[in-house]
């Protein structure tokens, strides 16, 4: 494509954002539809996020995603908040509308997306959450809204869990998930779980690490997803597979974020052919050459 004065822009803030995925799969999506438009990083310093937004506005470009450590502060900088970003609290892309940004979260959608093209469901499942920060507050809530049977959050920290735990309930008005420390896990019942690991544990360059060692643990777990992408087979990943069950990476769930982004600031479909382009493009540019 060539850049030219209709070339419409759109890119991602964060610090640091040099090592971004995000080009790969917006730029493709961009050639591959004939849409004019290009998609750049911005590294924006601490303390100028709010100039960022602004600057973006004026600048006339028509989208923008948010990395770390934005997702929060980016709020108050918003024309409006989507419902669904509003109750996470995090914004990971933000849609140009009269007169500013609408902030949305495509990382709980792109997760869901990419379990259900993994063929794995939430409704009914017995849920176990790795982790109690933001993204596994997220999950929490996204497991809670997509009718999951049980939902048990394990943390370092049973305290933080456990506040995650009261505020799902709360939203969903019942007793649907519960909190345990990591070290109580030998005391979750037996049973088939949909596990989901969403602490930073076994992310390059510690690629040898996971939350828990157990096998027994593993056992109780009948499909594990990892929300780390680098590397994309995680210590995580293969303690689950072998004890038996299945195992997905967050790889697809940082193409579908991409991909639902793309589709609120261009009105784009994009379906598996187009999105398979992206992500074997997403793949090349982190060196991923094994099979999936």
């Amino acid at each position: 494509m060539e850049i030219n004065g209709y070339t419409r822009t759109c890119g991602v803030i964060g610090h640091p954002v040099e090592h971004t995925m995000s080009p790969a799969i917006h730029n493709t999506l961009a050639r591959e539809l004939g849409e004019n438009l290009v998609y750049v990083p911005f590294h924006v310093p601490v303390g100028h996020v709010g100039q960022a937004v602004e600057g973006a506005y004026a600048l006339n470009l028509l989208g923008m995603n948010v990395t770390v450590p934005y997702k929060s502060e980016v709020l108050p900088y918003l024309k409006e908040t989507d419902p669904l970003a509003e109750t996470i609290g995090a914004v990971n892309t933000l849609v140009r509308t009269e007169g500013g940004f609408k902030g949305y979260n495509t990382d709980m959608p792109g997760l869901y997306r990419a379990m259900c093209e993994d063929g794995v469901e939430i409704a009914g499942e017995r849920v176990l959450i790795l982790g109690a920060g933001g993204v596994a507050r997220a999950v929490a809530i996204l497991a809670a809204e997509k009718k999951a049977a049980e939902i048990i959050i394990l943390n370092r920290t049973r305290e933080k869990a456990a506040r995650i735990a009261e505020e799902v309930n709360g939203l969903g008005g019942r007793q649907l998930a519960g909190a345990l420390a990591l070290e109580e896990y030998a005391s979750l019942p037996e049973g088939n779980y949909l596990a989901i690991q969403a602490t930073n544990v076994g992310m390059f360059p510690k690629t040898g690490e996971a939350v828990i060692e157990d096998a027994a643990f593993y056992r109780k777990i009948h499909t594990g997803y990892d929300l780390v992408f680098n590397p994309a087979r995680t210590r995580f990943m293969s303690l689950v597979q072998q004890s038996g069950g299945r195992a997905f990476g967050g790889l697809k769930m940082l193409l579908y974020q991409g991909i639902i982004a793309y589709e609120l600031w261009t009105g784009a479909q994009v379906d598996w052919a187009l999105a398979e382009k992206a992500y074997e493009q997403m793949r090349k540019a982190m060196d991923i050459a094994e099979s999936r």
